[in-house]
Parts: C-alpha cells; structure tokens; sequence
C-alpha cells in the first residue's frame, strides 16, 4: 500500500504549473475592472471558436446554462416559441450527469433516452436509428398524446467522441438538430469518412462546453460556453444570456442572467495554451495504466487506448479513465483503494431514467435500458491528474493488482 495519497485531481499543483500566467490575466482585470463583459471575454469567445473550429462561440456561466440556452434558442427558432413542450422528444443518453436529461426539461421537452454501447460508454448508433425507424412503436409512454423526435443530444462521455458521421447521417435524414454535449471532451477529435478531423463541438448544429474546475480546461469556478455556425442562434442566444433581449431594459424573450464573467474568461485564457498538453500527458497516463492493468481478469480497460488505433474515427482526451469492474467487485475495489490513499469515483451511480426528476418525465426506448443498469454497477475511475508522475500512476497499479492477488 502507497504512503501517499493520491486525489483524483491536484488542482494546486496545476495552479503553481500557470502560475505566472494565471495570476498576470487577474492582474489585468484589477486593473481594468471591466467585470462583466470585459474585453477578455470577447478574446477568450474568439480563441475557443478557433481553436474548436467554428465561426462563433458565446461563453456562458456554466456548462449547464450553454445546454438550456441552446435547447431554448432552438425552440425560438424551430417553432416560434419560448419552449419547446412535453410532446417534443429529444433524443439523449441516460448514462451521463444529470444536466444532460434536466436541461432537456428546462427547456420544455422530454428526453427520450436511448440504451448505450457498453463498450464506449457513449449512445448506441444503432439504437438510435432503431427508435427512429419504429417511432412510436417501442416507447413506453408517460402519457397519451403524440410525440415527435425533433433533435439528437449525443454524450462525448468521458472525453471520447460519439460516432458523428452517423449521427450527423441520421439527423440529415430526419430533419433533426443535433446538440453536442461536449463537457467533458475539450479537444476531442472526430475523423470524418473523408479523413478530415473535426473538433466535437464543431460538427453538431450546436456544441456546448464546460469549464468546471475539475475539466480538461477547468476554470476557477463555474464557467461555459456555446459553440456553433449558425448565425440566427447566435443572435438569438446573445438575447437569451443577457435577460432575452438585446436591450436589456425592453426583452422579446424569457431570458436568464447567464454570461461568462470577464475574471473566469480570463483565467481561462490563460490556461488555454495548456490545454493540448495536459491532453497529451491524461493519454500517456492511459498508457501506464492499460500495460499495468490489461492482463487483469473481470477488468474491462476503455475501448481507446494509447496503445492501438482508436476504433471508429474517435480520438479521447481522457476526461476521465474508466474501467468497468466485473463479478460485483467494484465497490470492495473502491474500499481497498481507497485504505490504501487512493481516491477512485464512481461516474455515475443511477442513470438518468432511474432518477426521482425523470419519472414521468421521460421516455424510454425499448422499455429497459439494458446495458446502462449494468454499467452503472461496474464502472470505476481513477486519478488521471496530468501532472501526476509515472511513479504515482504505477502505485495506483500496484494497488489495484495487490487487491486481485488477495
């Protein structure tokens, strides 16, 4: 057993690595005290749009907020009105955080949650064309009245990529909205059929980012943003985070008090040129961990490793590394790991269709999501901090084998 503890982050630590740049970029906002809106925010909006490969890009106040703004500029948009309502399906993943499936319900609509891949962790591709080719057959209904899909809100879990060719494919051929949920996956890449390589955010009709501390690109609190080429959303959203109006004392929508603050832009901006590289140290700690880990019996190592070729076009950014423990023994893992000081976390315990918010509330397709009620049992991350050393992530490994010889 480790001496040491190891956390599942060491946000400290990553502060002292920018320090020089991070506290330069809250110097300049002291000085200029443009607090909301400042000019920050507009160079941070710019920096993201390129760097994700889109023309426009809102910052928000969190990843949650750049869901519902978006969910309700389409509304605006698509129908006319401030909600979509209970009719209107959008179709999601049950195995993701709760804001996913919530924002869907801010936003006036029903999610309709579609199984997963267990090998990904992300939507099943062919669950989703299934569902669409029965509609309604297969839904189990929380009420009589007619349904219509009018959109897609794939999940790049964990930091790995969604199939977006097919995704894109489908939505196309139903006339859909697709809404990136991309969280969790700033940087990830999509290789497309032609061999070009997209950002997730920038293929979708919207993306929609977060910058939680604990992110790829974490800020010091909560912070988000909006990424996409449509002009008349753009318009539409920069009302909707300044109260629902361009004047803010004469409003054409219901809006919300939801912008980026200049310091969190900011901070952002200056942690921004870290990003790659810190994505690029969370793969070569996959990396230590797959070589110490792969021979192990009843674990499942993610399906992208740095190891082999990333199957299906999708790269990772690791986010998170999470394994699958097998035979019930994830939680006794956890406890051992966790005598022996190292932190482990369970993303996510209940998936959405399971929560108290969503009964009656959703739709499910197929009547029972199969493979998410079994994944929720057996998934287990682990530190994958970028500035953690070899020697740290090998401890982690040697517990973990310690625990299967016992």
């Amino acid at each position: 057993m480790t001496n040491k503890h190891i956390p599942m982050l060491d946000l400290k630590s990553e502060y002292l690595y920018m320090k020089s740049d991070i506290d330069a970029a809250i110097a300049a906002c002291l000085e200029h005290q443009q607090w909301i809106l400042g000019p920050e925010v507009r160079e941070f909006e710019e920096k993201i749009a390129e760097y994700i490969g889109v023309k426009h890009c809102i910052g928000t106040s969190s990843g949650t907020d750049a869901l519902v703004l978006v969910l309700r500029a389409l509304a605006i948009k698509t129908k006319g009105e401030e909600y979509f309502n209970r009719n209107d399906l959008i179709i999601t993943t049950p195995f993701t955080f709760t804001a996913t499936g919530d924002a869907i319900l801010r936003a006036g609509a029903t999610p309709l949650f579609v199984d997963i891949d267990p090998a990904t962790y992300n939507i099943d591709l062919k669950q989703i064309r299934s569902c669409l080719e029965s509609f309604p057959h297969g839904l189990s209904p929380i009420a009589h009245c007619p349904f219509r899909i009018l959109g897609i809100l794939p999940v790049h879990l964990y930091g790995r990529s969604c199939q977006m060719d097919e995704i894109m494919s489908i939505a196309h051929e139903y006339g859909l909205f697709v809404v990136e949920d991309c969280a969790q996956a700033f940087g990830t890449e999509w290789q497309k059929a032609n061999g070009e390589r997209q950002k997730v955010g920038s293929i979708g009709t919207a993306g929609c980012l977060s910058f939680f501390p604990s992110k790829n690109l974490g800020g010091f609190g909560d912070a988000g943003a909006i990424t996409t080429n449509d002009n008349k959303l753009v318009g539409l959203i920069r009302m909707l985070i300044k109260h629902g109006g361009k004047d803010k004392y004469n409003v054409a929508h219901i809006g919300y008090n939801a912008r980026l603050d200049t310091l969190h832009a900011a901070i952002l901006l200056a942690k921004l040129k870290y990003v790659d590289e810190f994505n690029i140290r969370r793969q070569y700690i996959v990396q230590l961990y797959t070589e110490g880990l792969k021979d192990i019996p009843g674990i499942v190592l993610p399906l992208a490793s740095c190891l082999s070729p990333i199957p299906n076009n999708s790269s990772h950014v690791f986010h998170q590394f999470t394994l699958r423990i097998l035979n019930g023994k994830r939680d006794a893992l956890q406890r051992y790991l966790k005598g022996s000081g190292i932190d482990s976390m369970i993303y996510y315990p209940v998936p959405l269709h399971k929560m108290k918010v969503f009964s009656g509330r959703c739709v499910l397709y197929g009547g029972q999501l199969v493979s998410s009620e079994i994944v929720v049992e057996e998934v287990l991350s682990l530190p994958v901090e970028p500035l953690y050393s070899e020697d740290l992530i090998i401890e982690v490994v040697k517990a973990i084998r310690e625990y299967y010889i016992n």
